[in-house]
């Protein structure tokens, strides 16, 4: 009973959070706004959304077929469908429930092809620790390649993050936010060492070392060019969907690659910060763009465009693996028993 209250007041928050971010999109439209917002998204080059969608779909395709190369190790071989298909309904659970998903597309794994969950939510840890990778390197050259325009707005929010009333970096602010991270760590370690007897704390325990497991099996991938490759390719797909969005619209079609390259970055944080994104994706998108000194009007209609989408994606694929996914495993285990 606690849990499904933790679970519904997680879902509450963010759902809500999402809400707030869509409200801060479109409270300060007037009429005139809407009509260039109308106008904007007529004399875009709407055929253009077909390929983002197609470069989306590959993307987690290739997330899928990442997936299999880490489970390897641990002598799983799931088919390509079902990873497939536990990855968008993944996709689909978090846009409703953040985090769940990875649970989800774990257990549904474990179900259809007798894998091991726990084992399953360590190979997803090593995804999350790639990904965040890439998003550190993306951050990294937008701000190389768009330096004039993102850098100093850059510069801005982390001195007012870690400076003092003076305006100075304060060394006190960034000594406390590592030592409180040390000290988080630390508390965890010393929980699970004093009361791991309990049956809560040997769950916990069983869960981190099925994560350990999970962790060392990248050590021990046959194909590591092939690992590395899907995930260039997943983030080189992400990349050039924000392109091609940001081109579908004339009013941002100078832009280039690199405001591709800093959509992506901004857009993933809006995608971390609430359910699939909604509300979070198109504000920061907006944001963005004023940066490039593009109206108000046409950020929020690329913003919606470009979220559009990436969630029309998981919708449909991802209720169309649901439908299938039970019908595709009764048809595999007829065929193998025959």
């Amino acid at each position: 009973m606690k849990k499904k209250i933790i679970t519904i007041f997680q879902y509450t928050f963010f759902f809500l959070l999402g809400i707030l971010f869509v409200w801060l999109t479109i409270k300060d439209v007037n009429q005139e706004q809407w009509n260039n917002i109308k106008l904007a998204v007529a004399n875009a080059r709407l055929w253009l959304f077909i390929p983002v969608i197609l470069l989306l779909i590959l993307s987690h395709l290739s997330r899928a077929l990442r997936w299999k190369i880490l489970m390897e190790p641990l002598g799983y071989k799931p088919s390509t469908f079902n990873t497939f298909s536990a990855v968008m309904i993944g996709y689909l659970v978090n846009a409703g429930v953040p985090r769940l998903g990875e649970v989800v597309k774990c257990t549904l794994l474990s179900r259809y092809e007798n894998v091991r969950a726990d084992k399953l939510i360590g190979t997803i840890v090593v995804e999350r620790a790639f990904d965040a990778l890439c998003l550190l390197i993306v951050f990294i050259f937008a701000l190389w390649s768009e330096g004039e325009v993102i850098g100093e707005y850059t510069k801005s929010l982390f001195q007012s993050f870690f400076s003092d009333k003076a305006g100075d970096i304060s060394v006190l602010r960034i000594a406390i936010f590592f030592i409180s991270i040390v000290a988080v760590i630390t508390l965890i370690s010393f929980m699970l060492k004093k009361f791991g007897h309990l049956d809560f704390i040997a769950k916990i325990k069983n869960v981190i070392y099925g994560i350990w497991l999970g962790l060392n099996s990248f050590r021990y991938i046959k194909n590591k060019m092939a690992f590395l490759f899907h995930t260039i390719f997943i983030w080189a797909m992400y990349l050039l969907s924000s392109a091609a969005g940001i081109y579908a619209l004339k009013e941002t079609d100078h832009l280039g690659l690199g405001a591709g390259l800093s959509t992506l970055a901004i857009g993933s944080v809006g995608m971390i910060i609430t359910p699939g994104g909604i509300g979070a994706y198109p504000w920061l998108i907006e944001k963005l763009m004023s940066l490039y000194e593009i109206s108000a009007s046409t950020g929020k209609a690329l913003g919606w465009l470009l979220w559009s989408a990436q969630t029309i994606i998981i919708l449909i694929v991802g209720v169309i693996c649901l439908a299938l996914i039970s019908s595709y495993n009764k048809n595999r285990k007829k065929h193998e028993s025959n």
